[in-house]
C-alpha cells in the first residue's frame, strides 16, 4: 500500500510548503510597511520601482527555498542526483511539467500536488505584489486625484457623488 506513505510525505511537505511561504510573506510584509512609513508620504518613480523589483527578488528566492524544499524530499527519496530533483521540483512547481523526468510510481502524485501548491503560492505572491503596487499609486498625488474622480458616482440627473466607502 503506497498511498499511506503518498500521503503522509504530502501532507508533511504540504504544511511545510505553508509554513515557509507564510513565514516569508509575513517577513515581506513587514519590511515593505517598515519601508514606506519610513518613506513619508512621497515615493517617485524611480523610488517605488527599485521597491518592486527588490519585492519581487524576494518573492522569486522565496519561491525557490519551497521549491528546495520539496527537491530535498525528491533527492532522499526518488532522485541520485541533486540536479534532478531540483529540475523536476522546478518544472512542477511552474506547472510546466516537461515530463522527460518522472517521479518513481510510489510517488508520482506528489508531482500534481506540488503544482497545486506552486500555483496557490504564486497566486499569494501576485496578491502582494498587487498590494504593494496599489500602495505605492495611491500615495502618489497625482494617482490619487484621478482615482478619487474616478471612484466618485453619478446620480440619475448626472450629478457627481464621492464615494463614501473608507480604505483605511
Amino acid at each position: 500500500m503506497t498511498l499511506i506513505p503518498q500521503a503522509s510525505a504530502a501532507a508533511l511537505l504540504l504544511v511545510l510548503t505553508l509554513c515557509l511561504q507564510c513565514a516569508g510573506v509575513a517577513a515581506l510584509v513587514e519590511w515593505l510597511r517598515d519601508v514606506t512609513a519610513k518613506g513619508g508620504q512621497r515615493f517617485g518613480p524611480f523610488r517605488a520601482a527599485v521597491l518592486v523589483v527588490k519585492s519581487t527578488i524576494a518573492i522569486v528566492v522565496l519561491h525557490g527555498l519551497v521549491i528546495l524544499l520539496w527537491a530535498s524530499f525528491y533527492r532522499l527519496q526518488c532522485f541520485p542526483s541533486w540536479e534532478l530533483a531540483f529540475y523536476f521540483s522546478s518544472s512542477s512547481y511552474a506547472t510546466v511539467g516537461y515530463g522527460d523526468v518522472t517521479l518513481p510510481s510510489q510517488w508520482r502524485l506528489l508531482g500534481p500536488l506540488e503544482s497545486m501548491a506552486g500555483v496557490l503560492m504564486c497566486g499569494v505572491s501576485v496578491c502582494l505584489l498587487f498590494s504593494t503596487i496599489t500602495r505605492l499609486m495611491d500615495r502618489d498625488p497625482r494617482h490619487s486625484q484621478q482615482a478619487d474622480y474616478a471612484n466618485d458616482s453619478l446620480d440619475l440627473k448626472g450629478n457627481r457623488h464621492a464615494d463614501e466607502r473608507s480604505y483605511a
